[in-house]
């Protein structure tokens, strides 16, 4: 694809979401360099798109052409700088730690060039504090994909007030060229998705914790009676219990909002190592 918005993309995280964000770039014919820090994080991050691609295959959603072509387009590195030198677009999707994310842009602001779109993958935190201090704040705006990347359809494009109006239709057109459905929402703690998403899983969880109803049929409601695709308990393990406490203790911080109290139970099951997909125990046994 000759007239892709973004030639060159570097993922900076090669995590489930990272993987999946170039996994979703390469198949629309961007060039990526998928970036990580230590090289074991790296092939981890590799395989999963590997094995993405392998059950897409299998179930007839794209050819093996299709995804041998997608990883042609995918080289790895460890080199934070030079991946970022290379890009027309860097979207991170390192761990949701504002520290960390805002020292990342900043160092990133000296490598890449004054007109590559810097793109940040966080679900909750503020853009305004993510992206201080970073020069040529117009080019910096919120990517805010879904999990896993490659199949969920929408992409939540996030504007700062200083965001320019030409990276925001860049970034729209791209989401459109990756076969995603972008909306656009200003920089606002949980933006859209996140404040209404986990204000629904945590008043579910205080179901469960009063004996309302067992998680299945809490969840059976929702995807029956509401046409939701996934309950929000089955969608809490699949996202991790400790990522949405993290986004909700943030949400009643910045909100002020008692419907983002965390409630105990998620708190002890967090404790236990309970996390939901990724430990093998959640609301549900994975």
């Amino acid at each position: 694809m000759t007239d892709i918005r973004f030639q060159t993309v570097a993922v900076l995280g090669a995590g489930t979401m990272g993987a999946g964000i170039a996994q979703v770039s390469a198949q629309a014919g961007s060039r990526v360099v998928l970036q990580d820090i230590k090289p074991e994080f790296v092939d981890k991050g590799l395989q999963r798109i590997r094995d993405s691609l392998a059950v897409g295959v299998q179930k007839q959603k794209l050819t093996q052409e299709q995804a041998d072509a997608t990883l042609s387009r995918i080289t790895a590195t460890t080199d934070r700088a030079a991946a970022a030198r290379a890009a027309d677009l860097v979207i991170e999707a390192v761990p949701e730690i504002l520290d960390l994310k805002n020292s990342l842009f900043l160092e990133l602001s000296s490598h890449a060039k004054p007109d590559c779109v810097l793109g940040t993958n966080t679900s909750s935190l503020s853009l305004q504090k993510v992206f201080a201090g970073v020069k040529h704040p117009e080019r910096c705006i919120g990517m805010h994909y879904f999990n896993p990347p490659p199949i969920m359809k929408l992409l939540e494009v996030v504007r700062t007030d200083a965001t320019s109006q030409s990276t925001i239709e860049a970034v729209m057109a791209y989401a459109t060229q990756c076969g995603k459905e972008p909306i656009l929402v200003k920089d606002s703690p949980g933006f859209a998705s996140s404040r209404l998403g986990v204000c629904l899983g945590l008043e579910a969880i205080r179901m469960v914790a009063a004996g309302v109803a067992s998680p299945e049929d809490i969840d059976k409601a929702m995807v029956l009676g509401y046409g939701h695709p996934m309950g929000p308990l089955k969608l809490t393990d699949l996202v991790g219990l400790d990522v949405r406490m993290a986004i909700a203790d943030y949400l009643r911080k910045e909100l002020d909002h008692l419907g983002f109290e965390v409630p105990d139970l998620m708190r002890r099951m967090v404790a236990e190592g309970k996390l939901g997909k990724k430990s093998g125990q959640g609301f549900y046994r994975w």
